[in-house]
């Protein structure tokens, strides 16, 4: 099968979807829009991507899929391929919902990440969070991963893997927790912020820390939530996507209402040396298996087309 992938991003999570569909069998070509990310492209890039969408001969393919809502209109300006629309989020909660959940009806198979998205779009459509590579991501002595960064063994360390400047990650929330649980520890506790690191030492930054904080206004299916629990590392978080149901079953991870109950329940993380189990939880999400779903949607998708 030929597949036309439409993206606007080339997001580390994509990179692994596309190399997992190319195991399973799928032919994959990606076009991506010019012009930088989604927060900073002009209308013109977007134009741009139609002309490039249409060069690109999409009848030539068995199918196109849009990942990402903003896709969506260049997928669907072809009319004789299948369309399968991938939402990842913000493309659903964010400014942008009304020109999704629009190319979602006109979609021949849709995909969320969660079921509080499909819930929030309400309309027919397979969840199918992106997956974790667990090959790449796996547990390694915590020392040993703080040695490699450097980080002081007198402190705890808090990871914030997200760009604190994306009004959406509230970075602010997490400093004031952070704040308040120096408070209640005589050990020191550090925010580490990573963000614009090489994927490939993200699997460091995980086993370092000794726990992840995740204070979203809202989310679809986190991957960083993933790749931490995958390392066995502890998850605190609002209670936003499908955060609630990945750290089912992982010990010293918890979802919280307010910032007291994140004080709260990071403070007994960090004071825990119970084991995590958060490889076990995520098990279900290796990429074999969303590729498997994936190939499963696309075959509905023509076989939809054809009926």
């Amino acid at each position: 099968m030929d597949v036309l992938q439409l993206v606007t991003t080339r997001r580390p999570f994509f990179h692994k979807q596309v190399e997992a569909l190319e195991r399973h069998g799928i032919n994959c070509t990606v076009l991506e829009v010019p012009g930088g990310d989604e927060a900073t492209r002009s209308p013109m890039a977007y134009l741009q991507f139609y002309t490039e969408s249409l060069s690109a001969s999409p009848w030539q393919y068995d199918l196109v899929h849009a990942n990402y809502g903003l896709t969506a209109p260049m997928a669907l300006a072809q009319p004789t391929r299948p369309v399968v629309l991938s939402l990842w989020g913000s493309d659903i909660f964010g400014q942008y919902d009304w020109l999704s959940r629009q190319c979602a009806t006109l979609a021949d198979e849709v995909v969320v990440m969660s079921s509080a998205m499909a819930d929030a779009l309400g309309e027919a459509c397979h969840v199918i969070p992106h997956a974790v590579d667990f090959e790449q991501f796996e547990p390694v002595p915590t020392e040993t991963a703080k040695q490699t960064l450097g980080w002081d063994d007198g402190k705890y360390h808090v990871l914030f893997p997200y760009d604190p400047d994306r009004a959406e990650k509230d970075h602010p929330r997490a400093v004031r927790v952070i704040d308040a649980v120096n408070e209640r520890l005589d050990t020191p506790v550090s925010l580490e912020v990573v963000h614009g690191v090489a994927h490939d030492r993200v699997p460091t930054y995980m086993n370092a820390a000794d726990a992840l904080i995740l204070t979203s206004t809202h989310e679809g299916s986190p991957n960083a939530v993933k790749e931490a629990l995958a390392c066995n590392t502890p998850v605190v978080s609002v209670d936003v996507g499908d955060v609630a149901s990945l750290i089912d079953g992982a010990a010293r991870s918890a979802v919280c209402a307010d910032d007291e109950e994140l004080t709260t329940e990071l403070t007994a993380t960090l004071q825990s040396s119970e084991a995590v189990h958060g490889r076990a939880a995520v098990e279900p999400l290796r990429l074999n298996r969303m590729a498997e779903r994936l190939t499963a949607v696309y075959r509905s998708a023509i076989d939809r087309r054809c009926a």
